[in-house]
C-alpha cells in the first residue's frame, strides 16, 4: 500500500516510517520541512492544518496514518499551550478526514490514554469511560470525533490511544534517565499510580497492523499488555542501571514544574490493551524489563 504519515518526523512518525518501508510499502512523509522527511520515505509538503493541500499530497495514497500532535511535555501548561494543544489535534485531524473523502479509504487516527482522565488503580480498557471535565480528555474526546467522521464517507477508521512511549533515541525515558543514571532516582509521591507504559516497536507495530488488517476498526488502547506502579517501574529501573531508587518527588513539585498535565503522573493510569489482545496483536515487548533492556542496550534476561 502507499501509506502518508502526518507527524513523520517525530519520534514515532520516524520509527513507523521505517516500519512501513520493511513491510514493503510505499511512504509519503507529510512535513512542514521536506529536508527533515525520514529517509527511503516521499516528502511531500504541508502545513498541518491546508485541507485542500492535504488532499493533493495525498493522491494515490491508500491511507493515512495521523500522528501529529503538540507534545503535551514540551513546556508547562498555561492557557496558550492549552490551545496549541488542542489546535495542532483537531486541526490535522479535520483536514485529514477532508483528505480520505476525496481518496484514502483508511484512517489511523492517533488518541492518548489521556483521554481517560487521571485514575486510580482500577483497569480500564476500551469501553471505559472518559472524564470528560478533565482538559486533555476533553481533547481526546473532540480529537476522536473528528476522526470518526470520516467513517461516513466509507473510510475505516482506527484509533489508537497511545500510552507512555518507551525507546532509545526519544521519548519519555529520555528525560527519566539523567536522576537516575546520577543515582537520584525513585517514585513520584508514594509510587502507588500506575503507568502505562509501551515500547516504540509495538506502537509501530500496532499501527502497521491497523493499516494492514481490515478487520480492525474502532479503539484500541496502544499500551503494553503489563502497566506497572510508578514504583515498580522506578525500581526496575534503577536495578537495571545499578543505581538506587530512594529519592522521592513529590507531587507539588511536579505539579510547579508541569503544571496541570502532572495530574497524569502523580494519579495515573492502569490501561490495558483488550482490543489489540482479543485482536491478535503479539506484543514484542509485553513486560517492563524486557522493555528497558532493550532501550538500554542491555543483555535480555530470560525472566524478561
Amino acid at each position: 500500500m502507499k501509506v502518508a504519515v502526518t507527524g513523520s518526523t517525530g519520534f514515532v512518525g520516524k520509527h513507523l516510517c521505517a516500519m512501513l518501508q520493511e513491510r514493503n510499502h510505499e511512504v509519503v512523509a507529510l512535513t512542514r520541512d521536506v529536508t527533515k522527511a525520514p529517509r527511503g520515505t516521499e516528502a511531500r509538503a504541508w502545513d498541518g492544518r491546508d485541507a485542500e493541500a492535504l488532499k493533493t499530497a495525498t493522491a494515490g495514497c491508500d491511507a493515512i496514518v495521523n500522528l501529529a500532535g503538540e507534545n503535551i511535555f514540551a513546556k508547562k501548561w498555561d492557557a496558550e499551550f492549552k490551545k496549541t494543544i488542542r489546535a495542532s489535534r483537531i486541526d490535522c485531524t479535520k483536514a485529514c478526514v477532508e483528505a480520505c473523502k476525496a481518496g484514502p479509504k483508511i484512517l489511523v487516527n492517533a488518541s492518548a490514554t489521556g483521554y481517560y482522565g487521571p485514575r486510580g488503580p482500577e483497569p480500564c480498557d476500551e469501553d471505559s469511560m472518559a472524564d470528560m471535565w478533565n482538559f486533555l480528555s476533553s481533547v481526546c474526546l473532540e480529537w476522536e470525533a473528528e476522526a470518526k467522521k470520516a467513517e461516513a464517507a466509507g473510510v475505516r477508521v482506527v484509533l489508537l490511544r497511545i500510552g507512555v512511549v518507551l525507546g532509545r533515541d526519544g521519548g519519555a525515558i529520555q528525560k527519566m534517565l539523567p536522576p537516575f543514571r546520577a543515582g537520584f532516582g525513585g517514585p513520584i509521591g508514594k509510587g502507588d499510580q500506575y503507568l502505562s507504559w509501551i515500547h516504540i516497536d509495538d506502537v509501530c507495530g500496532l499501527f502497521v497492523r491497523a493499516v494492514e488488517d481490515a478487520g480492525w476498526k474502532g479503539t484500541y488502547n496502544a499500551t503494553a499488555p503489563h502497566p506497572v506502579t510508578n514504583k515498580e517501574f522506578s525500581k526496575t529501573l534503577a536495578r537495571l542501571l545499578r543505581r538506587p531508587s530512594f529519592f522521592v518527588t513529590p507531587p507539588f513539585m511536579m505539579k510547579l514544574m508541569l503544571g496541570d498535565v502532572a495530574e497524569l503522573l502523580t494519579t495515573g493510569q492502569n490501561v490495558v490493551p483488550k482490543r489489540a489482545l482479543a485482536g491478535g496483536y503479539e506484543f514484542r515487548y509485553p513486560t517492563l524489563e524486557g522493555a528497558l533492556r532493550n532501550v538500554l542496550d542491555l543483555p535480555v534476561a530470560r525472566s524478561a
